[in-house]
C-alpha cells in the first residue's frame, strides 16, 4: 500500500467547489482506502473497537498519515448507523473542502485586509454550527476555526441552516484549539473570548485590530483552558430575565459590533 498516494485537494478555499447535496457514507475496508487515496475530503472515521487484522492496520496508518479525524466505538454503534456488511469501519465524506487557517491569514494580510476568524470551541450542534458560519459570512468573517473532535458534523442540516454559507466560508479543523490560540496571537491577532464570566462588556474594547472570537458550547460554555490563554473576555450586556443567549445569536451581535467599529472607522475588511 502506498501511503502517498492520497493527493491532497488545495488549501486555497474555491467558492466554485462542487455542491454535493449531502454527506456520502463510506462502509468498508477497502472503499475507505480508495476513497482516500482518490482524495476524497473525509469528516470522520468510526471504527469498531478491537478490531484486528492485516486490513485494518493497513488502513489505519493511512487514516494516521493523512490526518483524518477518527474515533474507535463499539460494534453496536455501527450497526445502529447502517445494517449492511461496514466490516467494522464506517467514514462520512464532508460536503466542503477543509481549508488551512495559516494559509487563509496570509492570504488576508497580502490583500491588506484585517483578519476577523470565528473559533468554536465545543460547538455541536449543527444548527447553532450552521447559524454561526451564516453570521460570520454575511459580517465579513474570513473563516472558521473548529477542532477536528468535539465539533459539529458537517451535514446537509448544517448547510441547509448556513444559508449556503458553508460553500463560500473556509471551514479550518485543527488538532488542539489552544495551540491554535497561540499560532494567531504570534501572528498579531488578537484572541477575543465571548463569555459570561467576566464584567468587561463587548462595547467597552477596541475591535478594530485583527481578531479572533471564541464562542463556546451552550451548555458548558469555553474551556477554562482557552479563556486562560483568550486576550481579552467580554461578554454581551443583556437586561433581561434570561441569563444567556443561544450561540449562533450571540455570535451575530459579536460579529457585528466588529463590523460597525471597522465601518465607523473606514477600515477595509473581507465583502465589507
Amino acid at each position: 500500500m502506498n501511503l502517498h498516494a492520497r493527493k491532497r485537494p488545495s488549501q486555497h478555499f474555491d467558492s466554485r467547489q462542487p455542491r454535493p447535496a449531502r454527506n456520502q457514507m463510506l462502509i468498508g475496508l477497502r472503499p475507505l482506502q480508495e476513497a482516500i487515496q482518490a482524495g476524497s475530503e473525509i469528516d470522520k472515521i468510526l471504527i469498531q473497537r478491537g478490531l484486528q487484522g492485516d486490513i485494518i492496520q493497513e488502513t489505519k496508518l493511512l487514516i494516521q498519515h493523512n490526518a483524518i479525524p477518527f474515533q474507535y466505538v463499539p460494534q453496536e454503534k455501527l450497526n445502529s448507523i447502517t445494517s449492511k456488511n461496514h466490516q467494522g469501519i464506517i467514514a462520512f465524506v464532508s460536503p466542503i473542502t477543509y481549508g488551512n487557517f495559516e494559509n487563509i491569514i496570509a492570504e488576508v494580510f497580502g490583500k491588506g485586509e484585517i483578519p476577523l476568524l470565528v473559533m468554536l470551541d465545543g460547538v455541536t450542534d449543527v444548527r447553532n454550527f450552521g447559524a454561526i458560519c451564516r453570521n460570520a459570512e454575511c459580517m465579513g468573517a474570513h473563516a472558521i476555526i473548529v477542532p477536528e473532535k468535539g465539533s459539529a458534523q458537517i451535514n446537509e442540516e448544517a448547510i441547509k441552516t448556513s444559508a449556503g454559507a458553508l460553500y463560500n466560508m473556509p471551514v479550518c479543523r485543527v488538532k488542539s484549539i489552544a495551540h491554535a490560540i497561540q499560532l494567531l496571537q504570534h501572528t498579531g491577532i488578537r484572541v477575543v473570548a465571548c463569555s459570561e464570566k467576566t464584567r468587561k462588556e463587548l462595547y467597552e474594547i477596541n475591535l478594530l485590530d485583527p481578531t479572533c472570537i471564541v464562542m463556546g458550547s451552550e451548555e458548558s460554555g469555553i474551556s477554562p483552558e482557552v479563556l486562560r490563554k483568550a486576550d481579552e473576555i467580554v461578554r454581551i450586556p443583556m437586561s433581561g430575565k434570561t441569563s444567556s443567549l443561544n450561540v449562533s445569536v450571540a455570535s451575530g451581535i459579536i460579529l457585528y459590533e466588529i463590523l460597525r467599529q471597522h465601518k465607523l472607522h473606514g477600515l477595509a475588511q473581507s465583502k465589507v
